[in-house]
């Protein structure tokens, strides 16, 4: 008797393990047909990518999720049963436990719609301290136009959510160089406290190919104040790429580029303290950080 007890304790221990980040739930539709939602994530903190992947018994034709006032849009996997959602916890979250919820429409007909959990942990980012020309600290007043029209135009581009998804599967790492200042990172430039690092640098020589991480359409390329030679892709779905510092720019506006098409050169040009390429990524507006797409973005 007491063996059995053992092997049953053994057993409920293993099922509970398994079913972490599952939530089997009944859809909110005439059907009562049962939806499957899991989620798959390097850690649940702020700038993390989070991608829900939901499974339902009938074929489906819309997925999507809607969180702090953004709807994130899915698409298809392997089969139109299957769906996933990449869903962006920007840097600036707090930690919490938040409920997004997840809607779907049937091919057949009818809807589904069900809430789900992320449990969102405190990340502690650490502090840079840079020494800059001092123009890009306080840049003299003649600048402060050119200033202010690079931000309208960058938030415009950031605030535009292309329907249509150009990516497919993984994202890649736009140079091979490792990484020199990772996202997050708390600045003080100078001297004086400036706003966190919102992308990810990477280690390389001027001159260095920088590769399209994924298919997209060049949506800006041009001078700008503090990121020198820049490119912007628009990816789809909400997704903007932003690469700054570059040497030279080898694609145009309006261009679509493909995974592992060169779109520049390696710079040092802009607010900087050397060569090396610096990538942004927003999803739907949320501040991600580059290698947490390039790790959960495989189908």
């Amino acid at each position: 008797m007491r063996n059995n007890s053992l092997w049953f304790c053994a057993l409920f221990a293993i099922c509970s393990v398994v079913s972490l980040g599952f939530s089997l739930v009944r859809a909110e539709s005439n059907s009562r047909e049962q939806v499957n939602i899991r989620h798959v994530a390097r850690s649940i903190q702020p700038g993390e990518i989070v991608r829900l992947v939901v499974e339902s018994e009938r074929s489906l034709m819309k997925v999507q999720a809607e969180f702090e006032g953004r709807v994130f849009m899915g698409y298809p996997t392997a089969t139109s049963r299957r769906w996933d959602i990449l869903v962006g916890l920007d840097l600036m979250i707090e930690p919490s436990t938040r409920e997004l919820s997840v809607e779907g429409v049937y091919k057949d007909g009818g809807t589904f719609k069900t809430p789900y959990e992320l449990n969102i942990k405190d990340k502690q980012f650490p502090t840079r301290r840079l020494t800059v020309a001092a123009k890009f600290v306080n840049p003299p007043k003649d600048s402060l136009k050119k200033i202010r029209d690079d931000s309208q135009r960058t938030s415009q581009i950031f605030k535009s959510v292309n329907p249509a998804r150009f990516w497919r599967g993984p994202f890649e790492s736009p140079v091979p160089g490792a990484t020199t200042s990772g996202f997050g990172k708390r600045s003080i430039l100078n001297g004086v406290s400036r706003s966190p690092h919102s992308g990810t640098d990477f280690r390389a020589t001027t001159g260095t190919p920088i590769k399209s991480p994924n298919s997209g359409k060049v949506v800006l390329v041009g001078d700008l104040y503090y990121s020198g030679n820049t490119v912007m892709l628009d990816h789809g779905h909400g997704m903007i790429s932003y690469f700054a510092h570059l040497s030279k720019a080898h694609v145009k506006v309006g261009q679509m580029v493909y995974r592992g098409q060169v779109l520049g050169e390696v710079g040092a040009t802009g607010r900087v303290t050397g060569p090396h390429l610096h990538w942004s990524v927003r999803l739907m507006r949320t501040r991600i950080d580059p290698l947490s797409l390039i790790e959960i973005s495989g189908e």
